[in-house]
């Protein structure tokens, strides 16, 4: 009876001592996981790395039958501390199964504590990203400056009709669209700071939209003025088109480098008008404003033949083109037998099955 009591209470101080050990040991390791978390990522990549090719020479020198090179080696470490273990390759000495173990408890946590780092980084990248914190890097893209209705139109007919990048930028806390090509940025477009992040310098184009949430006109198109004298102030050579509310404060903008001028409320006015009085014709400014279907304006390049507006009329006629206007100016008709200067730029009707075949023509030419 004494006997089976004392082996009763042995058994209870070893079955506290293995808890013990197991406590320590969960502590220690949970301990080293959340100092490794807090370490430099490229330390533990550098760690991670080192740690790999080391045990991959040991285990090499430590076994060399088992492992005969240093491919075989790398092999068994990798499915080792991913916790794969195939069971092609283990150790059978002392000292490798002693190294083993050492790489059970130490290369397998810190492959994870390296992995998760990775997962954190890529989820941190794409919030990062979503909250327009990251700076662009491309060139040759479209600048949409102030999101609103018809900011989305004009992305996605951008989408429709090109394949360049486009840049958002707006203060709103996360990107209004999520797509490959377009790349959000939040700030005030009046801040250098902000621009560069757009990468202004190097953009194609850039749209400024006014501010839907302003009501009043004069402070609308003054915000926008604002807007396009930091942009004219950062690059001269790019391409700006401003959307103005009214269109008496389009000499207010004398004094900056804008190319293009778009009246807003005052040329749905016109077209609603336009409507009202010639029946269908709202359905032809449609074609021309969307590449969505039908005929529709596009630019095409001065081919080398043509010498006089005629020429180009009649050739382009043939295609199924009709050419309409050279810059802004749409009296081609009345100046056919002119000569067409070097800087035109010709504007055509036409589908866009026709435009792909004159493209393809003058690249072949």
């Amino acid at each position: 009876m004494l006997l089976s009591t004392s082996s009763f209470f042995f058994l209870h101080l070893l079955f506290l001592r293995e808890q013990e050990i197991e406590r320590r040991f969960t502590m220690i390791v949970r301990l080293f996981i959340k100092n490794a978390l807090k370490l430099n990522n490229w330390f533990m990549f550098y760690t991670t790395f080192t740690l790999i090719l080391l045990s991959t020479i040991i285990m090499r020198v430590i076994e060399p039958e088992t492992f005969p090179t240093l491919f075989d080696s790398l092999w068994w470490v990798m499915t080792t501390v991913t916790t794969v273990g195939y069971g092609d390759y283990f150790p059978v000495t002392v000292g490798g199964r002693l190294y083993a173990m050492f790489l059970y408890i130490v290369g397998i946590g810190l492959l994870g504590v390296v992995i998760g780092k990775l997962v954190d980084g890529v989820a941190e990248l794409k919030k990062r990203k979503e909250e327009g914190k990251l700076k662009y890097h491309g060139q040759n893209h479209i600048v949409i400056i102030g999101w609103s209705q018809k900011a989305s139109y004009a992305v996605a007919e951008i989408m429709e009709s090109d394949t360049c990048e486009i840049v958002l930028i707006d203060k709103l806390p996360k990107a209004p669209i999520i797509e490959d090509h377009i790349h959000y940025i939040k700030g005030d477009a009046a801040e250098e700071a902000v621009l560069n992040k757009a990468a202004i310098k190097d953009a194609k184009a850039v749209l400024v939209f006014s501010d839907d949430s302003i009501h009043d006109p004069l402070l609308a198109d003054g915000k926008s003025l604002i807007v396009a004298s930091s942009i004219e102030r950062m690059s001269t050579e790019i391409h700006t088109t401003v959307e103005v509310m009214k269109e008496e404060h389009i000499k207010n903008f004398a004094h900056v480098q804008v190319d293009e001028f778009v009246l807003s409320n005052e040329a749905i006015s016109r077209m609603a008008v336009r409507a009202a009085f010639t029946k269908g014709i709202s359905g032809v400014y449609s074609q021309l404003l969307s590449r969505g279907h039908g005929e529709n304006l596009y630019e095409i390049p001065l081919r080398k033949d043509w010498k006089i507006y005629r020429e180009a009329f009649d050739d382009l006629l043939i295609q199924g083109a009709t050419l309409i206007a050279d810059g802004n100016r749409m009296d081609i008709n009345r100046r056919l037998e002119e000569k067409i200067p070097a800087n035109a730029k010709l504007f055509v009707i036409c589908d866009k099955a026709v435009y792909e075949k004159l493209i393809r023509k003058e690249r072949n030419s």
